[in-house]
C-alpha cells in the first residue's frame, strides 16, 4: 500500500555567503545599480535605497548600537512600522552579531490592554535587551514598558543610520540570526530561533521556486506585509538581499485603507512575485473599484502567492475574474502553505499550472476519508515540498497513513527550527516537525483540511472549522472572512456554535447563515451568533484565534473594541505615562 509521504531533494547550492551580514555586503557590491529596497509611503511616494545604501546605513546602526552597549548574541527588539528604519534595525543587529526580534506595533488601539500583555510577554521570553522603536509608537508602549523594560532600555530609531560605523562582527552559520513567534491561533505565541544556515536554507528553496517562472534579472518583488512576519521579512526581504533584486514595500495600513495601492505597485514597478493571506485578495475583489482599474496592467505578475491562512476556492476564481481584465494570467496564482516553525514555506503549488481544487464528498471527509466527486466541499491543493522536505500524514499513533486519508501532517527540511527557546515542549520527534494541521494527499500534492486543536467534533464526526465558516461569506451583511465555527460540550451533548460578524444586522440574518452553512457542509449549527465588527480575537498577523473565541463566550468577555476617540487615544496615551496631549491634536 502507498503512504501519504512526500519529499524532494535539497538544493546544490554554490559556494557563497554563509550569513545574512555577508549577504548584506555581498549585494551592496555586487547588485545592479538602482537594485534595493524601495519604500512607499501612505501617499505612494518612493524612497529607494539601493543595496550599498542599505548596507551603510546598516553599518551606522551598528555603531549606535554598539554605542548603546549591544553586544554579539545580544537579544534586540523591533517594534517598528514598514520604513527604512525597521532595515537599519534590523540590518545593523546583524553586522553586530545581535539577534533582533521583530515584534508588531499596536495597530489595534482599541485592544490595547491585550497588546501591552502580550507584548511584555513577548519581550521577556525573547529575553531582549534593548527595545527599538520610533516617537509615535514608544508613547503608546509605557504600560508595556511597565512590565517588562529590557536592561539597556529603548532606543529612538531615527538615530540609528547617524551613528559612527561599527566594527564588523563576524557571525557563524549555526548562531542565531533572529526570532520569531508563532502565530499563536491556539495558544500563546512561542518563540522560535532560526539560525543563519536555516533561514538561508529556506531563501534559497524560495529563490528556486521564484526562478521557475523566469531569470534573476527579470525578478521584482512587491509586498505589504508587515516586516514582523516571517511572510514579508523571510520571504521578501531575504530573497531580494540574496538574488541583489529590486523590492518595493508598502506599509500594511496603506494597503487595508487602499487596496488598489498594493497592485498599482505591481503595475507601476512591473512586480513579478507578491504574496498575501486570502483576505488580501478577498479584500481587493470587494473593495477595488471600476475606476481603479483603469491603467492598471498585472502582466508582470507570474506569482501571486496565497498562504498564511486556508485558501478559499471562491477567493481565487473572483480575483481572477476580476483583475484577468487586467493582463493578470490565471497561472499566476499559486497556493502555498508553510508555518513559522519551519522558517516560512513547506510547500508550493506548480507555478505553470492554474491552481487545483479538489470536491470531496463531506460525509467520507468527516470519517478521515478523502472521496472525490462532482458535488461536496471544496479544498484548494497547496501543492508539494520546496527543496530539500519531506512531509508525512500520520494516524494518532504515528503510522503513516495512505493517500486521500486526514491526519496529521508532519515535516522534515533545512529550515525547521531546533525547538521553541527555553521551553520543554517541543513539536519535534527524530526531527521531524508536528505542524499541527490535518491534510491529505492527492495525487502527489498536500492538501489541508484545517488545524487539529480546531476540528469541530459533533457526534463522534470531525469537521473543518473553515469550511463552516467561509459558507456565510456570501450571506448578506456578513463580513468575509470573519467568523468562527466551534465545538462545545454541554450537558445534553455537543453543540456547534458560529460566531459571525455583520456589518448591518437584519432579524433574518441569523437563519440565512443557518442555512448556507447546512447547504454547503450538511451540518446544522445550534446557534449562530452575530457580532460587531472587530469582536473576535485575531493574532498579530489577523488570524482568528477558535479556542480563544470559545474561551471568551464562556467567561461573558466576547466583547467589541473600545471605540477609538480623540479622548480615548488620549487616553490611551495618558495611561502609557509617555503621552502629551498636543502631539495627539498635532499628529
Amino acid at each position: 500500500m502507498s503512504t501519504a509521504q512526500l519529499e524532494r531533494p535539497p538544493l546544490r547550492r554554490s559556494e557563497g555567503p554563509t550569513t545574512l551580514g555577508a549577504w548584506l555586503h555581498h549585494a551592496a557590491d555586487h547588485a545592479p545599480p538602482g537594485h534595493g529596497l524601495r519604500f512607499l509611503d501612505r501617499r505612494e511616494r518612493p524612497t529607494l535605497l539601493d543595496w550599498a545604501e542599505v548596507h551603510r546605513r546598516a553599518r551606522a546602526a551598528a555603531g549606535t548600537l554598539q554605542r548603546k552597549g549591544v553586544q554579539a548574541g545580544d537579544r534586540v527588539a523591533i517594534i517598528l512600522p514598514t520604513a527604512p528604519s525597521f532595515t537599519d534595525a534590523f540590518f545593523g543587529c546583524q553586522l553586530l552579531g545581535a539577534v533582533p526580534v521583530a515584534l508588531y506595533p499596536p495597530v489595534r488601539l482599541g485592544r490595547l490592554e491585550a497588546y501591552h500583555a502580550q507584548t511584555a510577554g513577548m519581550l521577556r521570553c525573547a529575553k531582549a535587551r534593548l527595545l527599538i522603536t520610533e516617537p509615535r509608537i514608544h508613547r503608546l508602549l509605557g504600560q508595556t514598558l511597565a512590565r517588562f523594560s529590557p536592561s539597556l532600555g529603548t532606543l529612538d530609531a531615527t538615530t540609528l543610520s547617524q551613528g559612527p560605523t561599527a566594527s564588523i562582527t563576524t557571525s557563524h552559520p549555526h548562531d542565531l540570526a533572529m526570532i520569531q513567534f508563532s502565530s499563536g491561533t491556539t495558544r500563546d505565541p512561542k518563540p522560535v530561533g532560526l539560525t543563519h544556515a536555516q533561514v538561508l536554507a529556506q531563501t534559497f528553496a524560495l529563490i528556486d521556486e521564484v526562478l521557475s517562472t523566469g531569470p534573476a534579472s527579470s525578478r521584482a518583488g512587491v509586498s505589504w506585509l508587515p516586516l514582523y512576519h516571517d511572510m514579508g521579512l523571510i520571504g521578501c526581504i531575504f530573497p531580494a538581499l540574496c538574488l541583489g533584486a529590486s523590492l518595493t514595500l508598502l506599509p500594511p495600513e496603506l494597503f487595508l485603507a487602499r487596496p488598489a495601492a498594493w497592485l498599482r505597485a505591481i503595475s507601476d514597478y512591473q512586480g513579478t512575485v507578491s504574496p498575501a493571506p486570502d483576505f488580501a485578495y478577498r479584500l481587493c475583489v470587494q473593495r477595488i473599484s471600476e475606476a481603479e482599474l483603469d491603467g492598471l496592467d498585472l502582466s508582470s505578475w507570474s506569482l501571486a502567492l496565497n498562504g498564511a491562512e486556508p485558501v478559499r476556492p471562491s477567493t481565487l476564481r473572483a480575483f481572477s475574474e476580476r483583475f484577468g481584465r487586467c493582463g493578470l494570467r490565471a497561472t499566476a496564482l499559486t497556493p502555498v502553505y508553510g508555518l513559522s516553525e519551519a522558517a516560512l514555506a513547506v510547500t508550493f503549488s506548480e507555478a505553470a499550472a492554474p491552481p487545483r481544487i479538489l470536491t470531496c464528498d463531506p460525509d467520507a471527509l468527516a470519517e478521515g476519508r478523502v472521496v472525490p466527486g462532482p458535488e461536496g466541499v471544496e479544498i484548494v491543493s497547496v501543492g508539494r515540498p520546496v527543496p530539500g522536505f519531506s512531509l508525512e500524514v500520520r494516524d494518532p499513533h504515528g503510522e503513516v497513513l495512505p493517500p486521500r486519508r486526514v491526519g496529521k501532517l508532519w515535516a522534515r527540511g533545512p529550515s525547521i527550527m531546533e525547538g521553541y527557546l527555553d521551553r520543554d515542549d517541543q513539536p519535534l520527534e527524530d526531527g521531524w516537525l508536528d505542524t499541527g494541521d490535518l491534510g491529505f494527499v492527492h495525487d502527489g500534492e498536500l492538501y489541508i483540511a484545517g488545524r487539529a486543536k480546531d476540528v469541530l467534533i459533533l457526534r463522534g464526526r470531525n469537521h473543518a472549522p473553515h469550511l463552516v465558516e467561509n459558507a456565510v461569506d456570501e450571506v448578506e451583511g456578513v463580513r468575509q472572512g470573519c467568523a468562527v465555527a466551534v465545538s462545545d460540550v454541554l450537558e445534553d451533548g455537543e453543540v456547534l456554535l458560529v460566531f459571525v460578524e455583520v456589518r448591518a444586522p437584519h432579524p433574518d440574518q441569523a437563519q440565512a447563515c443557518a442555512e448556507a452553512i447546512r447547504a454547503a457542509t450538511g451540518l446544522r449549527p445550534d446557534a449562530i451568533l452575530l457580532l460587531e465588527p472587530g469582536t473576535l480575537p485575531r493574532t498579530s498577523s489577523g488570524k482568528l484565534r477558535r479556542a480563544e473565541t470559545l474561551r471568551r463566550y464562556r467567561r461573558d468577555e466576547l466583547a467589541p473594541p473600545q471605540a477609538i476617540t480623540p479622548w480615548g487615544l488620549a487616553k490611551a496615551f495618558a495611561r502609557s505615562g509617555l503621552g502629551r496631549l498636543g502631539w495627539i491634536v498635532e499628529g
